[in-house]
């Protein structure tokens, strides 16, 4: 994918790098994602990077893609870039492009700065006066983060034994707690495990728990999934159900950095999210490259499928070495390392490769982005530096 980019992504970083010159800024390499779990477990952040040190790491902490933007989103931002300085810029139809590309109408769509700025706007929406989210533990904190923002509580589960998302124990800790539950929360592949819920299981959940139960399902690594019994909730929410789904540009498109995410939800649920939305937080820019990356279906396939092939050699070369990996449908997975990752984190980062943060209370499991196959090929070089051979395992990739 990057064979052909050059020119446009030059251009693009170019006129950035130049921007922030004249406010005389440059860009801060901290690995929010990593920082931010750092410190939510009361770790001393890490120092922050120069560009070069971050342009030398293999990055493999948070679940970008690395190939970047295509070039067909390159081309967009850059030609959006003479809208920056301005206010009332045309935004390429961002928000109708999202509408007919699920097959819903504009007002069943709210954006915002990431798909993390649509779990904020949630939390601020329906868990006021202090009601509670439902949700497992580990799962992608940051719903629990923004809970706490608000003062408000949270109703942690376990994960199964295979890892899933037990079903059946959301139904019951939202009706043991209805009249104190806000939101649901499922993320669907659960980050960091990588594990999806079923179609059948989503139905299960909605058709179990009282139906003015909000349930916000987030699908940020949707594009990733290849498992039959899985499909998308949008059609929850054609059919009128109770049900906010998120997604995201961060991950298959490779706009983690630009920050552009959305909501899919019924109408009068978008509404009771747009008090809370921040109305200047997606720039120009990423709105452009948004609406060309709806098109570009081609350039997610290939990222897809290159994803597949490099987490599926990775993860049987690890099973060879005897190590359980849990069985992801995303463009991470999870691997069993049998000690604390955070000193094995930074025997990594010795070694110039950046991995995930711990995910309490899986403090054994490695959880490792897929990354391009020098990056993978390094992590492996890494793994096997620090960890001794045990023998092969049976656990499928």
């Amino acid at each position: 994918m990057d064979g052909k980019t050059g020119f446009s992504r030059r251009s693009f970083v170019g006129r950035v790098g130049v921007a922030l010159g004249a406010l005389g800024l440059r860009p801060d390499f901290d690995l929010f994602a990593q920082t931010r779990g750092q410190q939510a477990a009361g770790a001393a952040p890490r120092a922050r990077m120069t560009e070069s040190e971050y342009d030398s790491l293999a990055k493999l902490a948070n679940n970008e893609n690395p190939y970047g933007p295509p070039e067909s989103v390159m081309k967009a931002m850059t030609d959006a870039f003479k809208y920056a300085n301005r206010y009332g810029y045309p935004d390429g139809g961002i928000v109708q492009a999202i509408a007919d590309h699920h097959g819903v109408k504009p007002d069943n769509i709210i954006i915002g700065a990431g798909s993390s700025e649509i779990l904020t706007m949630s939390d601020s929406a329906f868990l006021y006066g202090g009601k509670k989210v439902v949700s497992v533990e580990p799962t992608y904190a940051t719903i629990y983060q923004y809970a706490t923002n608000t003062k408000s509580d949270a109703i942690k589960l376990a994960l199964r034994k295979d890892y899933g998302q037990d079903i059946p124990a959301f139904i019951h800790a939202v009706k043991d707690n209805y009249r104190d539950v806000g939101l649901v929360y499922l993320c669907n592949p659960n980050n960091p495990t990588g594990v999806v819920v079923t179609k059948q299981e989503v139905k299960q959940l909605l058709d179990g728990i009282p139906e003015d139960v909000v349930v916000l399902i987030d699908e940020a690594y949707h594009h990733f999934i290849d498992d039959p019994n899985y499909e998308t909730s949008v059609p929850h929410v054609i059919a009128g159900r109770q049900v906010v789904v998120a997604r995201t540009f961060s991950k298959i498109v490779g706009l983690a950095g630009m920050r552009l995410g959305y909501a899919v939800a019924p109408k009068e649920l978008i509404n009771r999210m747009k008090p809370f939305s921040q109305s200047y937080s997606v720039n120009a820019i990423v709105k452009h490259g948004g609406v060309a990356a709806l098109k570009d279906t081609a350039s997610q396939a290939k990222v897809k499928q290159l994803n597949i092939e490099l987490r599926t050699k990775t993860t049987h070369d690890l099973q060879s070495l005897g190590y359980d990996v849990i069985p992801s449908q995303t463009n991470f997975f999870m691997v069993h390392v049998g000690r604390d990752v955070v000193p094995v984190a930074d025997e990594f980062k010795k070694r110039g490769v950046l991995v995930g943060r711990p995910f309490p209370p899986m403090n054994e499991h490695l959880r490792v982005s897929v990354g391009t196959a020098d990056e993978m090929n390094r992590f492996m070089t890494a793994f096997k530096e620090i960890f001794p051979a045990k023998g092969k395992t049976t656990t499928a990739g």
